[in-house]
């Protein structure tokens, strides 16, 4: 947080959930996945559904960071065109409606770096994004990225790892602010499911490190484990589960349901329950 003097949404919704004891509930989704209406309808639709942070991915034709169902989710957002600016103007649309509830993107460096740093920066942030993980940027490289973010008080959050060492971690706390991102598994997204006991020990050693709080991702598929997950730190992050839903409607159906919204958000809405009565 340091490196972010403002109050943001982030902090802000964090900060409200540490008073209500209750961890929060972050999903994700792809932008214009599976089309540009439906995704609006459910980006729309997660705020009342219990999201307490939204990630919306950026499509890319290469994403290596992630496994078969988000893999196919940019596949089916590119078959739109879908542009950086497309993401920014859904989230204006969205921003219209719902000014509190905080929205990350999540994506890779090149369509980024194509699109030019600083004006990146500033637009994400007049469009009412809150923060960017960009998962293929390592902290070392990160800055002339951030520098930018930092001047439109916007979040850079940062991804650790099993692998992430104790003599690492400063390296990748060194800059971030938000929340960090725990990686719970090793490998790509949606392949295994997380261990909680060792998710318990990491986010203790992580917590011996930074006093931001500390989202677990990875590897979450059901209500049930969503709860347990949030059980032992601030955050459960649902990707895979809620675009595997997307993807088996499109595949039994050919083109998007007409309920398909609906069966996405009442998902989200069984997670938020689970994830909401976590804490003591």
């Amino acid at each position: 947080m340091k490196d972010v003097t403002e109050e943001t949404r982030i902090t802000r919704r964090f900060q409200y959930l540490n008073k209500h004891r209750r961890p929060a509930l972050v999903t994700f989704i792809t932008a214009n996945d599976p089309t540009p209406d439906v995704f609006e309808q459910i980006l729309e639709g997660l705020p009342s559904a219990g999201a307490d942070i939204i990630e919306i991915g950026v499509p890319f034709s290469d994403p290596m960071a992630d496994g078969p169902s988000i893999q196919a989710s940019s596949q089916r957002a590119l078959k739109h065109g879908t542009k950086i600016a497309d993401v920014l103007a859904a989230v204006k649309t969205f921003r219209d409606k719902e000014p509190d509830t905080p929205i990350v993107l999540m994506g890779y460096y090149n369509p980024i770096y194509h699109y030019g740093a600083q004006e990146f920066a500033s637009d994400v942030a007049a469009a009412g994004v809150d923060g960017v993980i960009v998962v293929d940027l390592p902290p070392e490289e990160a800055e002339e990225l951030n520098v930018h973010l930092r001047a439109n008080q916007l979040h850079m959050i940062f991804l650790a790892a099993p692998t992430s060492s104790d003599e690492r971690l400063p390296a990748i706390l060194e800059h971030a602010s938000g929340f960090l991102y725990y990686v719970s598994i090793t490998g790509i997204t949606g392949t295994r499911v997380a261990d909680e006991n060792a998710v318990k020990e990491a986010v203790a050693r992580l917590r011996r490190h930074t006093d931001l709080p500390i989202a677990v991702g990875f590897g979450i598929k059901t209500p049930e484990r969503a709860g347990s997950i949030a059980a032992l730190c601030d955050a459960a992050v649902v990707g895979s589960a809620i675009v595997d839903i997307i993807a088996d409607d499109v595949k039994k159906n050919k083109n998007p349901s007409v309920g398909l919204s609906g069966k996405v958000l009442e998902f989200v809405k069984s997670l938020a329950t689970a994830v909401h009565g976590a804490w003591p």
